[in-house]
């Protein structure tokens, strides 16, 4: 077995604490075969590619993504407490983002499926509806070695169902739990404007950065209460103009700053001030931060952070690396096909959306330490710029890693001609 394949059998291992030793089995079988397989990921697709050929049937791997006696919470902790040992070195704070996607399905019925709002294919004048699942996911953000945008992994995710608990209380749940898997950290959470209701909630140790409205009822901090003056102190203070009418009206008090943004550092006007969102935040105030591009090619921008001690340009920078769960959730519909498996019933098909997440996260966590900054890839001539991975990169080397040790693994340790399995390996790792 080689260096690469045993780490990656190591890392699956982690994972074997969640499962009862047949049900690891079909574990370590069935997400080898999803890594391997080149077309659609539907579970007998993925099944006719796996490496041990002699081993389960397939019903037995239907059975255990609809009602294998595993619980997903149990798998996610696994997961996130290697990539935070891995990536984030002491007791420092931990950087997370969320969102919200739309697994496109079809059928006739789809258990936890419902008619949503397709982000992708809506604009701003036509809104698109979509039948699908409607998954809420954690991610953690981790900058490479490579340097460049941060990589979003995925450490928990839930399914919204219509009728049940809200997207916010999902996401509250979500944070609760990861607190608990981490009792000494501290957390930086940023989400888009639909979850900044969280900055409200009793988060445990957790800071939310998020967009603010740009119509947002703002108001000063209550007056200290006179001494003598009867009935209960006021709770909020004198209303102030919206966050566009502050940017418009004021001429003072911008800074012009660099914020790192997706990697990259960008020059931008900086406005803050401490206000208190009343509808949002009731007891305590927030940081307002207004993001202006000096060149005025784009619109300002309205950040609010609960941290009032942080520097705005990190206020800024930080919902910027946000992008980085959207490129997760393009990579793993698009390269893992996330919405491919054909599992209707029951819990199948929230854990085979959640194993696509889990991989995603798998992969990264099986590169970095493995390759580092180092090409990986095949040099192309029509591309000689290319200096980082991307992630359809980090799974053809996995997936060659894979093959090799498939096609060699009980070879005999006489020298063998490379030339002719070689054109294959690539071509399988890179196919889609």
């Amino acid at each position: 077995m080689s260096p690469g394949t045993a780490a990656w059998e190591a890392l699956l291992g982690v994972a074997t604490v969640a499962f009862t030793q047949p049900s690891s089995v079909l574990f370590r079988q069935l997400l080898c075969a999803w890594i391997l397989c080149p077309g659609r990921h539907t579970v007998t697709g993925m099944l006719r590619v796996r490496l041990h050929k002699h081993g389960p049937a397939h019903d037995a791997f239907h059975r255990f993504v609809r009602e294998g006696a595993w619980r997903l919470p149990n798998l996610w902790r696994c997961l996130a407490q290697v990539l935070v040992r891995s990536f984030y070195v002491g007791d420092g704070v931990v950087a997370l983002d969320l969102d919200d996607t739309l697994f496109h399905k079809s059928g006739r019925k789809v258990e936890g499926a419902g008619i949503f709002r397709d982000a992708v294919r809506s604009t701003g004048k036509r809104v698109v509806y979509a039948l699908g699942l409607n998954v809420v996911v954690l991610t953690l953000r981790v900058c490479p070695p490579w340097g460049g945008e941060p990589l979003g992994l995925p450490i928990n995710a839930r399914l919204y169902r219509k009728g049940g608990p809200t997207r916010l209380q999902l996401a509250k749940a979500m944070l609760e739990e990861v607190s608990t898997w981490f009792p000494n950290r501290r957390f930086n959470l940023a989400c888009d404007g639909a979850y900044a209701s969280l900055a409200g909630e009793d988060l445990p140790r957790t800071h939310v950065t998020s967009r603010m409205r740009r119509d947002a009822a703002l108001y000063e901090l209550p007056p200290p209460r006179k001494k003598g003056r009867r009935g209960r102190p006021r709770k909020k203070g004198r209303r102030l103009p919206t966050p566009e009418e502050i940017a418009q009206t004021t001429t003072v008090g911008w800074r012009r700053t660099t914020v790192i943004e997706r990697g990259k550092s960008v020059t931008r006007l900086l406005l803050c001030r401490p206000v208190l969102w009343y509808q949002v935040r009731r007891d305590q105030p927030v940081l307002l931060v207004v993001v202006r591009d000096p060149e005025g090619h784009q619109h300002d921008d309205f950040f609010f952070s609960t941290n009032l001690q942080t520097a705005p340009e990190l206020v800024a920078g930080h919902y910027a690396g946000r992008w980085s769960i959207e490129d997760t959730f393009r990579n793993d519909k698009q390269f893992l096909g996330a919405e491919h498996p054909q599992t209707w019933r029951k819990w199948g098909p929230e854990r085979a959306a959640a194993l696509s997440l889990w991989i995603y996260s798998a992969v990264w966590l099986w590169y970095i330490p493995n390759h580092g900054a180092r090409p990986s890839w095949p040099s192309l001539p029509w591309y000689p710029q290319k200096r980082t991975p991307s992630f359809a990169d980090a799974l053809a080397r996995l997936r060659r890693t894979l093959w090799q040790d498939g096609f060699f693994g009980e070879s005999t340790s006489r020298p063998l001609l490379h030339k002719i399995p070689r054109p294959i390996l690539d071509l399988l790792t890179y196919a889609a």
